[in-house]
This record gives C-alpha cells, structure tokens and sequence, in this order.
C-alpha cells in the first residue's frame, strides 16, 4: 500500500515538472519573439547618397585617443558610385585617391552660405491700426 502512494507520488511530481518545463518554453519562445520584434524595428538603415555629393567620413581611429576637442568626421570628400549593399566608392578631392567605404561611416557635407549668397530682406516697420478701437471711438463720438 506505501509503495503505490509513493508511486503516484512520483507521478505527479513528474508531472508538476514537465508542466513547469512547458511553462518555461514557452516564455523563452514569447522573450525570442519580442527581442526580434525589437530588432527587426531597430534595424539599420541604408543611408542613400547621390553622385558627385559631398560628404563627411568618420575617422574611427581617432577614437582610441584622448582629447574631447579633436573632430571624428574629415573630409569633404565626393561620391563616386554607390554600391546596393552600402558600400560607397568616394574620392578626394585634395588627393583624388579613391576609397570604398561603408555607407554607415558617411554623413552629407553641407557647405556654408557664403555672403554673395544670400538674399538681404529689408523689414519695415508696419503701424498697428486697431480697427475695432476706431469704431468704438467713433460710437462713442456720436
């Protein structure tokens, strides 16, 4: 009679355990769905650039050494061709060698407006005519 008690028991101990194993597939399988969902929606993005458009590269070298003041980005530097897997092909124009390079490293280069430029818009000053003010006053006058 003990022995069957402790058979059933053991029984559903085992039971309790495979339960719980269940239980935990089955939150690692939702944990591994969220975290792709993650990164499916985090993805890196292709950067685009156009031909003969200037740009900037990221000097990554540079950060291995101190020095808070020192710029990461050198160039200007222009698109020669640009690959479908985002490698792009630039060239400088000081030197004019030719680098392939990672899309990821590149930013657009934007040049500053020079004087000759820009447009000079003159602003009058405008004189403030309160219409409704000028009704009243005329009301008030009659």
């Amino acid at each position: 009679m003990e022995m069957d008690n402790v058979g059933q028991q053991r029984m559903l101990q085992l039971q309790e355990l495979e339960g719980i194993r269940n239980d935990a597939y089955e939150i690692s399988k939702i944990y591994k769905e969220k975290t792709k969902a993650i990164h499916v929606r985090n993805r890196i993005i292709q950067k685009m650039f156009d031909s003969r458009q200037k740009v900037l590269l990221y000097h990554y070298h540079l950060k291995r050494f101190s020095g808070k003041l020192k710029s990461r980005w050198v160039g200007p530097f222009i698109v020669v061709h640009h690959y479908p897997r985002g490698a792009v092909e630039i060239s400088s124009p000081s030197t004019g060698k030719i680098l392939t390079v990672n899309g990821q490293r590149l930013k657009p280069y934007y040049e500053s407006f020079e004087e000759e430029q820009a447009i000079a818009i003159h602003l009058f000053d405008l004189e403030y005519v309160d219409e409704n003010r000028e009704n009243r006053k005329k009301k008030i006058e009659n």
